[in-house]
């Protein structure tokens, strides 16, 4: 990439011309189709001839289908009949923007949907109104984005960062379009790494998606992943992507690299799957950390729900605010069966979806599932600040169903935290890389599969726990005194005897009310029966003294009112006797309700024997509330302890700063 920033300083200087008429955050709008189709006119400049020749000789023929025979002379899946090149549209300088506009119509109808998504015929006008639109096309003469001049990988770097610049001047989500290449083509050693010897088969054919394609960055590197270890293979690239400018770049990059632009799909991965059936070899994807599915909820509840696992999202749904365990859901079900081959793939999340979600959450649900079909291979934690959008830590997940039989029933750890090299120039929140050095060793470490510093093997089991529920009895005292029977009046069932369901200001209404403030006094002059002074011990022996009570006062209450007069006149008090149910069961105490993680691999009852009764002797487990969960406490896993340095070193650093803060000051006071 010699003339990498060269090119792009030069693309990012044809924006000055547009100040004026744009606002810096609407320059993308001009130079990125611009830049796309200056790309495209190149590629067809040396063949420019032969297809219109053909072109020529095709007039007055019955073909039913003129593309096909056009894209071979070409020499590639797209072509262009207009007699203008990018060059020769400056020739007449007072028709720029009627030949530019002609020139766009008369490429073939793949090309001509990228630059729709694009929205670029209002931006012809708008620049020639302008006086701007000859300048900006007289520029991009001057620069040759020829493949020979410009090789594809290069070419994805320039659309990236100019992405990067223009999102960077709106003040929006740069990250949201590409994965920096670096992580990239460590993803893909990771997902090619086990297949080394079937990669090099001569005219071997491999498919792969990603269902978050951006510009398609993951499919370039894999492409190029896969021509250094063998030239003969060819890798079936797909993608799907609901950004508009995105969607067209991976497209025509798509094209120019010989695929088809049917293989990049328009749409919402959640709400209309693009590839609904299909399965892969491979699959890559960074989705979006922590965005929202709210626009797509109607649509994926409705799927879980009807479909279950037959549809793409059985395993669960997580909370609304991250999606990105819908990502994972959605690559599974493209997977092959095994008997067909199988299927590796690879993901970026940040930490949460490791542990986030109790035990029966959605979450909990979906790393249950994957990991209790022993899909889950590995998880690579990664440097911070390694991506232009954020500087959190993330995490690359390694999932496949034709594991190695070493890894059956088993997953690999490996933390590569520290395997980064500080940037020279931040871009953003990046201001680490990792080199080929550090994807070498993570490579290495994934490879080898054995337990060291920087990776750990786990069985399965290790992840799983079972929560349980430990009950405590519910031990009450009840008493009839002035301060609790002024509870019971702000108690609501109670003061829900004096109101009306029946429209208001009616006689009727007004019957009603009076009727439950006559049974609210009547209560009250019952529990005046009692003696205020008694303390029960016991809500059996309470319980039949106000039955009596109310009896005797000829008053009948309801069940929500009798709850009432429970809930406010007793407290919690560990001297009374334990409260039963009518077979004679201790009733739980609410309150003291506690949870304990047990892993997955110890008996629960055991586990209680051990760590709860010797502290609550009183305690049980409510069975019929235990759950299983899963979690991946990955950087526990690798916690070194750092012990506290010598007090000695802390008084004397703070005898320092002391002497700096009064040097300070006696500066100041003179």
């Amino acid at each position: 990439m010699n003339n990498f920033s060269d090119k792009v300083s030069f693309i990012w200087s044809v924006a000055d011309l547009l100040r004026g008429p744009y606002r810096p955050n609407q320059y993308g709008r001009v130079i990125l189709p611009l830049t796309v189709l200056r790309r495209l006119d190149c590629v067809l400049e040396p063949t420019k001839d032969k297809v219109l020749k053909k072109a020529e000789s095709l007039k007055g023929k019955k073909v039913g289908n003129v593309d096909p025979i056009l894209n071979r002379a070409a020499g590639v899946p797209f072509h262009n009949t207009s007699k203008l090149t990018f060059a020769r549209l400056k020739d007449d300088p007072g028709k720029i923007a009627q030949n530019l506009a002609g020139y766009i119509k008369s490429f073939s109808a793949n090309v001509r949907g990228i630059f729709e998504r694009f929205g670029f015929e209002e931006h012809i006008a708008k620049l020639d109104e302008h006086n701007r639109l000859f300048l900006v096309v007289q520029k991009f003469c001057d620069i040759d984005l020829h493949p020979d001049a410009v090789p594809n990988i290069e070419m994805g770097y320039i659309f990236e960062e100019l992405i990067r610049r223009f999102n960077e001047a709106a003040n929006e989500t740069a990250g949201d379009h590409f994965t920096p290449r670096e992580v990239i083509r460590l993803m893909v050693n990771l997902l090619f790494q086990p297949d080394g010897d079937t990669l090099t088969r001569k005219g071997i054919v491999k498919t792969m998606l990603d269902p978050a394609c951006g510009t398609g960055g993951m499919l370039a590197v894999s492409d190029e992943y896969l021509r250094e270890l063998n030239p003969d293979a060819r890798l079936e690239a797909f993608g799907q992507d609901y950004n508009p400018e995105s969607y067209a770049i991976c497209g025509s990059d798509m094209l120019i690299k010989g695929h088809g632009i049917d293989h990049i799909v328009f749409a919402d991965s959640f709400t209309n799957d693009g590839f609904g059936g299909e399965r892969f070899d491979y699959l890559l994807a960074n989705p979006p950390f922590g965005v929202e599915w709210k626009p797509e909820e109607e649509a994926v509840r409705r799927e879980h729900e009807q479909q279950g696992f037959a549809g793409r999202f059985g395993a669960g749904l997580p909370r609304i605010n991250d999606g990105s365990l819908l990502f994972l859901q959605h690559m599974i079900s493209k997977m092959k069966p095994v008997d067909q081959g199988g299927t590796r793939l690879a993901i970026v999340f940040n930490g949460s979806p490791l542990f986030t979600g109790d035990a029966g959450s959605g979450e909990s649900e979906i790393r249950r599932w994957i990991i209790e079909h022993d899909w889950l291979d590995a998880v690579v934690a990664m440097p911070d600040q390694l991506f232009y959008n954020t500087g959190i830590f993330t995490y690359v997940w390694i999932v496949t169903n034709r594991k190695a039989r070493e890894r059956r029933g088993r997953i690999q750890l490996i933390n590569a935290v520290d395997f980064y090299r500080k940037m020279r120039k931040s871009l953003n929140n990046k201001r680490n890389e990792i080199d080929d050095d550090h994807i070498a060793e993570i490579t290495r470490l994934y490879g080898d599969f054995a337990e060291g510093e920087h990776s750990k093997i786990f069985y399965n089991e290790d992840f799983g726990f079972q929560k349980i529920t430990v009950e405590r009895p519910l031990r009450l005292n009840f008493q009839a005194s002035t301060e609790r029977i002024e509870r019971l009046r702000e108690a609501k069932p109670f003061q829900n005897l004096a109101t009306s369901k029946k429209k208001k200001g009616t006689k009727a209404a007004e019957e009603e009310i009076k009727a439950g403030q006559k049974l609210q006094e009547a209560i009250l002059r019952a529990l005046g029966r009692l003696d205020r002074s008694k303390v029960y011990l016991n809500r059996d022996a309470f319980l039949e003294d106000l039955e009596a009570a109310l009896k005797a006062s000829k008053v009948k209450v309801g069940a929500p009112v009798k709850k009432a007069i429970l809930g406010a006149l007793s407290e919690r008090d560990e001297t009374a006797d334990v409260c039963t149910d009518r077979d004679g069961n201790p009733e739980p105490d609410a309150d003291l309700r506690d949870y304990e993680n047990v892993p997955l691999k110890e008996d629960i009852h055991e586990y209680f024997e051990r760590e709860v009764r010797p502290h609550v002797p009183d305690a049980w487990i409510d069975e019929s509330k235990t759950k299983v969960g899963y979690e991946i406490p990955l950087n526990r896993h690798f916690y070194k302890y750092q012990p506290p340095r010598p007090l000695e070193e802390i008084e004397a650093d703070i005898a320092e700063l002391e002497k700096d803060i009064v040097k300070m000051l006696r500066e100041v006071v003179r």
